[in-house]
Parts: structure tokens; sequence; C-alpha cells
């Protein structure tokens, strides 16, 4: 028995080089794999970053297209110290584009629904040429964007090329937004400048970020309401500040009677999805509210092929089916509520950031980048606690909505039950708004989660 036997120790060795191989082979394997992965995600990026720069940077770069004129006419008209009170005049406002010969001659567009303080966002720019300002504004968003990734892989630890991958995949979003000139990337990237403060406790500074742009666009007000339900006092009251001082200085720019007419003539037209008194059939704003118009209300010019003429019908069901939204959004925040404050703050955010999407009355392509914070957070929520499915079905569902084929949607629009087809952003956000608040309220135990992937 203590004798050493050569054959057993032969065959001792034999086991010994054979398991040295085979975790050889493992590692082979996993290294070629890691280098696939890597090789794939550098060709998606470059196919990405083409797409950004033939499809979003060189247009702008070459001609004025839609919505870019409000923005400069409505802060030439500002510079110029020309009556403010008539911004919300179509006719007026139309008249100047024609004559600042900003954009299209054809379709001028109007300064309606655009909050007061919007006049003053472009106003360092007015005194160079349309196109000019147009490409200052187009290489500002571009910085906005590599400062959004940079951002992101601060906050969630993502390596870089994680984070370029997720902004780029954007699509349409970024193909609307920098050709239209819109402010929706610098929001955006505000938002996560707020939250990266927050991360660094500095509430005051998150705050800040995150209410500075909101009285032009009011989107970061729904981020600062989920802090508000976190009872982040400080962040919610930075943002107060901020709002309030943009809110005064618009005033006293452009005095308080355009700010009177907003109010009473424009705000609760646009929150009810109306720009012009009537109902709005059009697909391109994704929104239940069109959705349901089109379906149920007859307009011999506009909407002749309704699924059914019952104008109550749409009423109830825009009604009814928000309403649905809001609470099932409250339950999973409420169920969040239980966790404790620093890790519920991130999926209270994300729930509410989709939500504001969901149910708005209108919001063009442009406006999907507004969802990097909230996506982001939901997707470290759910792979924190080890929940793969959700995460990967919600940014699934990203990217998606970044290259639906809107040529092949839209000819569905007004044609009876088949407009339903013409709606596929306001479905997939539906979808990711459903596994958000499924997975929140119905959790799975730990132990009967997937363990995470290594990276």
């Amino acid at each position: 028995m203590g004798i050493f036997n050569p054959r057993s120790g032969y065959g001792q060795l034999r086991k010994i080089a054979d398991i040295h191989a085979l975790y050889g082979g493992l590692a082979v394997d996993e290294s070629r794999q890691a280098f696939l992965m890597r090789l794939c995600k550098g060709l998606l990026l470059a196919g990405l970053v083409g797409y950004l720069l033939l499809e979003c940077v060189v247009p702008a770069f070459g001609t004025i297209s839609n919505d870019f004129p409000e923005y400069f006419t409505s802060a030439t008209i500002v510079r110029n110290g020309e009556d403010a009170v008539k911004l919300y005049d179509g006719a007026w406002f139309r008249e100047q584009t024609h004559r600042y010969r900003v954009g299209s001659q054809e379709n001028p567009g109007e300064f309606k629904p655009y909050p007061p303080p919007t006049a003053l966002l472009l106003t360092p720019l007015t005194g160079l040429q349309p196109l000019t300002a147009l490409r200052i504004v187009t290489v500002l968003s571009v910085l906005w964007l590599i400062c959004a990734m940079w951002l992101l892989s601060r906050i969630f630890a993502w390596r870089a090329i994680d984070s370029a991958l997720f902004v780029l995949s954007s699509g349409w979003a970024l193909r609307s937004g920098l050709r239209f000139g819109h402010p929706y990337i610098l929001i955006s990237t505000l938002c996560l400048l707020g939250y990266y403060f927050y991360r660094k406790r500095m509430p005051w500074l998150a705050g800040l970020s995150l209410g500075v742009l909101a009285p032009i666009k009011y989107y970061p007000v729904i981020l600062l309401a989920g802090f508000a339900a976190r009872r982040q006092w400080r962040v919610l009251l930075g943002g107060g500040i901020a709002i309030t001082a943009v809110v005064l200085v618009s005033i006293g720019v452009l005095g308080w009677q355009v700010h009177l007419v907003f109010l009473l003539d424009v705000l609760f037209n646009h929150l009810a999805g109306h720009i012009d008194p009537g109902p709005a059939f059009t697909a391109v704003f994704q929104s239940f509210d069109t959705l349901f118009s089109r379906l149920f209300i007859f307009d011999p010019a506009r909407n002749p092929q309704p699924l059914v003429a019952a104008p109550l019908a749409a009423t109830v069901a825009i009604v009814s089916t928000k309403s649905l939204l809001v609470l099932a959004a409250a339950a999973a925040v409420v169920r969040l509520a239980r966790e404790p404050a620093a890790s519920a703050i991130g999926p209270t955010i994300g729930i509410l950031g989709v939500l504001a999407l969901l149910i708005a009355p209108g919001s063009g392509t442009y406006a999907v980048v507004l969802l990097w914070l909230p996506i982001a957070l939901l997707i470290d929520y759910f792979l924190s606690r080890r929940a793969r499915v959700p995460a990967y079905l919600i940014l699934g569902t990203y990217v998606l909505i970044g290259f639906i084929p809107y040529g092949h949607t839209y000819p569905f629009e007004g044609r009876g039950g088949l407009t339903v087809l013409a709606y596929p952003r306001l479905f997939l956000l539906l979808a990711m708004f459903v596994v958000c608040v499924y997975a929140v309220l119905r959790p799975r135990p730990l132990n009967q989660q997937a363990a995470p992937m290594e990276a």
C-alpha cells in the first residue's frame, strides 16, 4: 500500500496532463470568444459611426430642414428687439422666417408650441448665417454625444466601447435630432450629468443640471419627480432653483405678456396633444392620443377612414389607457420603496422616464435620446439583481426603437384598423414599460436567478 506503484503513478500523471490540456483548451476557447466579441463590437461601432456621419452630420452641414428655422427665427426676433408677444402669431412668425430666409420657404413652420425661453436658446448664434449656425449646433451636439458616452462609462463602469454602442444605437433619434438642430441630445447629456453629480454626493449640482433646460423641454421634471419620490429634497430644490432662474431671465428679456399668452393659449393645448384646436391625426407623433384619434374620430379631410366614428370612445380610450399606465408605474414605485433608497432611486427614475414618453401627447423620434439615463438605470438595476432576461429585453427593445423602418409602417396610417401598424415605436415602448413593471412587481428569488455573466 505504501510502496510507489509505477503504473498507478503514470496513470495519475496522465490524468493531470489531461486536466491541464482541458483547461488550456477552455482558455483558448475563451480567448477566441473574447477576440470575436471585441471584433464584432468594433465592426458594429464602425458601422454606427459611419451611419452617424453619413446620415446625421453630413446632411446637417449641407442644408437646413425642419424645426431648426423655429429655433433660429425666434432667437433672431429676440436679438433684434422685436415684439416677443407675436411669437405665437403663426402668420407673423412665418413672415419672419421668410424675411430672415431660414430653411424651407415653402413650409417655414411656427413657434407654437415651444415655451418662451426656447427663443433664448440660439441668441448667441444669430449674428451668423443660418446654415453656419446649424453647423455649429451640430458640432456641439456631437460633443454632447461624446460627453454622454463618457458619463455612462463613469456612472455604470461600462467599457468605453459599450457606452458608445449604447448611445449610437439611438439611430433615428440621432438622425432627426442632429438634422433638425434640436437640443434633446444636450438635455439628455445634462440628465446624465445630473445623475453623475448625485452619485458623487453633490445633490445641488445634480438638481441644477436637471433643471436648467426644463423650462424649454419638460422631460427633466419627471426625473426630478423620481428624486422627490425617494426624498432627495436637495436635488429637487436645486432643480427648482434652476427652473426659476431660467423663467425669470426669460420674463426679464421677453416680457411677461408672451408668457401669459403661452400659459393661456398654448401650454394646456400642448399637454392635451393639440398644437392647433382639434385632434391630431399623425403617426409621426407616436402617442395614444394620435392613435385613438385616428381610430375613432372621423374627419372628412384628415381622417376619412377611422375604424369606428366614435369620438367619445377616443376620449375614454386615451384617459383609461394613460390612467392604467400611471397606476402601474405607481405600483412599481411603491414596491421599490421597500428597498434601500440607494438601490431604489435608479429603477424609480427609469420607470418614470419611460412612462413620461409613453403617455406624452406627442413626441418625435428625436425625443428617444432622452431615454439614455432611464434605460441605463433599468439595465444596471436588473443586472445587479441577476435578472438578465428583463435587462436584455429592455436593451433589445431600445435598439429596435432606434432602427424602426418607418417607411414600411407609415403607409398603414389612416387605413382603419390597420392604423395600429403605423405605431411601432409606441408599442415597443409599451412593451418595454410592461417588462420593467412586471419585473419589479414580480421579482424572481435570488436563488432562482441566473448567475451574472463575467466580463
